[in-house]
């Protein structure tokens, strides 16, 4: 196993998670660039569900996930294939464990359709066969600090979304990752660093991500 000069295998898998506006995009390209790795960004423009689904959320929530286990499943897969050497813009356990959950609870996803999708995600991911990532990154943030940054960046359809949505959402993804035990995981709070104006500030997270995966090894 070779080691880069940050103490990081140079066949990692790195995935980064975390609710809307914490910067997982700018974390992945940071990454990605200091470390030399490639980059696996969400697929959005060929999911065939999308419009459909916020069209719909009753009728194509369980046709949207299972869609998107398939695009994860097949992208965790090649990733490994690859040899490794990646930064992941979101993981596939956030759709099992935050997404679809939200639906089964909130009623736009049937009893049968939710434990339907939860088995088939257990048997595909859930086992010791699936490559899982080295370490998943947890960004995280007050709920305050979120929404600052979701108004900064001026999406149109997520400053239409209203604050109680974000609200749950951040609630969601704190109980998720509060029991996640699937890899090995490094939290960052978006406050400790800046990214954006602080090109060094990238060296501190570089160090984290060293001494978190020697800890597993």
């Amino acid at each position: 196993m070779n080691i880069n000069k940050y103490g990081i295998p140079e066949n990692a898998v790195i995935t980064i998670a975390g609710t809307v506006g914490v910067g997982k995009s700018t974390m992945t390209k940071s990454l990605a660039e200091a470390l030399n790795f490639r980059t696996s960004f969400e697929k959005v423009d060929t999911n065939p569900y999308l419009d459909k689904f916020y069209a719909d959320f009753e009728r194509w929530s369980f046709h949207l996930q299972i869609y998107f286990l398939a695009e994860r499943f097949k992208e965790q897969k090649r990733m490994f294939e690859y040899g490794g050497g990646f930064i992941q813009d979101r993981s596939i356990y956030e759709d099992t464990g935050i997404f679809a959950k939200m639906h089964y609870e909130k009623g736009t996803m049937s009893e049968v359709d939710y434990h339907t999708y939860k088995s088939l995600f257990d048997a595909m991911v859930m086992t010791p066969y699936f490559p899982h990532p080295n370490l998943l990154i947890y960004l995280e943030g007050s709920l305050d600090d979120i929404l600052a940054r979701i108004q900064e960046r001026g999406r149109p359809m997520e400053q239409q979304t209203s604050i109680e949505y974000w609200e749950e959402m951040h609630g969601r993804y704190e109980r998720w990752i509060n029991s996640f035990n699937a890899c090995p995981v490094l939290r960052l709070n978006i406050n400790d660093y800046d990214l954006i104006n602080n090109e060094k500030g990238i060296d501190l997270i570089l160090e984290k991500i060293s001494h978190t995966l020697k800890q597993t090894i």
